[in-house]
């Protein structure tokens, strides 16, 4: 069947929007493409999800270049990519690659590069109107960060579907959280996007990476260990995971007051 791995990602995301209630009618939303695969198929993902979610909402896309060894991203595969969606797109090239590896020389790099993109993305997305981030974390994601925080710091928690910053006054949105990695693969090979492989020198040598092992481990042994565990977030409403609908959702879980640099 044409295009089905793309249609079964864009019915896992119209389901994400609809039990965490992540869009509504006029909202203006912005992804932050850094050229992987997550981030090109959540652009493209909103992009068709507009043509039968029932209402109209703004796509946007801005790549933050990081210019890691003072080289720019050719970014126009991008541009022509997401021209054919109706998708606005544009780049804004940063020094968050020379400061973190070559100025500030951080022996834990991954922590300040988050924090420099971050402020960088909520920053576009102020400039250019919007009052919502998609972010493309998908449901591997949200399994590691939860192991994550359970083995490093002794604590069941999970970055939440949607949360509000209110300095920023900013929502963000995480549509792809229902979606496995290797969905997201498998769609984005099936549309042949043009990826564009991480320049960065810290990729594939971070702590994530090696919960990322354990998980596939997990998985081999029971293949519905992920199951388990987003059953296990939803029926507990940690951080936010439970559905709208469900009536379990805590007072601070899907509108958390988030800071921000």
């Amino acid at each position: 069947m044409a295009e089905q791995y793309m249609q079964r990602l864009c019915g896992l995301m119209r389901k994400a929007v609809q039990d965490y209630e992540m869009l509504a009618p006029g909202d203006r939303v912005l992804v932050g493409v850094s050229g992987g695969k997550d981030s090109i198929s959540l652009a493209i993902g909103l992009a068709m999800l507009r043509d039968y979610i029932g209402f109209s909402y703004e796509v946007f896309a801005v790549t933050l270049d990081p210019q890691f060894g003072h080289e720019s991203m050719d970014t126009a595969p991008l541009a022509a990519l997401f021209a054919q969606y109706g998708i606005s797109y544009s780049v804004r090239r940063t020094e968050i690659g020379p400061v973190v590896f070559e100025y500030r020389k951080e022996k834990n790099p991954c922590a300040l590069c988050a924090k420099l993109r971050r402020g960088a993305l909520h920053t576009a997305a102020q400039e250019l109107g919007c009052n919502k981030v998609a972010l493309g974390h998908h449901l591997d994601d949200a399994i590691e960060t939860f192991y994550m925080n359970l083995w490093r710091e002794g604590r069941i928690g999970c970055f939440s579907p949607v949360t509000y910053l209110s300095r920023r006054d900013l929502t963000l949105i995480r549509p792809m959280l229902l979606a496995t990695e290797n969905e997201v693969i498998r769609a984005a090979k099936e549309q042949a996007f043009p990826i564009i492989k991480s320049r960065c020198p810290a990729d594939g040598a971070t702590t994530r990476q090696e919960t990322k092992e354990f998980v596939r481990q997990m998985v081999k042994k029971d293949p519905a260990f992920r199951q388990k565990t987003l059953h296990a977030l939803q029926e507990n409403g940690v951080d936010g995971w439970a559905p709208a609908h469900t009536g379990r959702r805590k007072a601070e879980g899907s509108k958390l007051d988030g800071t921000d640099i």
